[in-house]
């Protein structure tokens, strides 16, 4: 279907939805210094299709985490590392890496000291 996102419970599973790909549940874990955004949550369940939809998600349900992690361009802030199966996002394909069914995505603030 053109332009449009479809609802299905095809196979007796949970619904799920088609943009162009399909949409899965993903467990994006939380840094202690971002837990209070989640009530102290250490990890969040979303259902995302890339790590763009996955951040968007996690926004949508605990508001203040794009500001955090996105800069004014919409792009991952320098401090920020985000990994998918524990490979940096900045090495695939940026925020528009696909996270595979059950994948986890998970944010590490950089480390700074001296």
């Amino acid at each position: 279907m053109a332009g449009g996102a479809v609802t299905s419970t095809a196979g007796g599973g949970r619904p799920v939805r088609w943009v162009g790909f399909l949409i899965m549940a993903v467990t994006i874990r939380i840094p202690t210094t971002l837990r209070p955004l989640t009530g102290g949550q250490p990890e969040v369940e979303v259902e995302a299709g890339t790590v763009a939809d996955a951040l968007s998600a996690l926004d949508a349900a605990h508001p203040g985490f794009s500001e955090r992690i996105l800069d004014e361009g919409g792009s991952l802030r320098r401090f920020v590392n985000v990994f998918v199966s524990d490979d940096d996002v900045r090495f695939l394909d940026g925020l528009a890496t696909i996270v595979p069914d059950g994948g986890t995505v998970a944010i590490v603030p950089a480390v700074a000291g001296g």
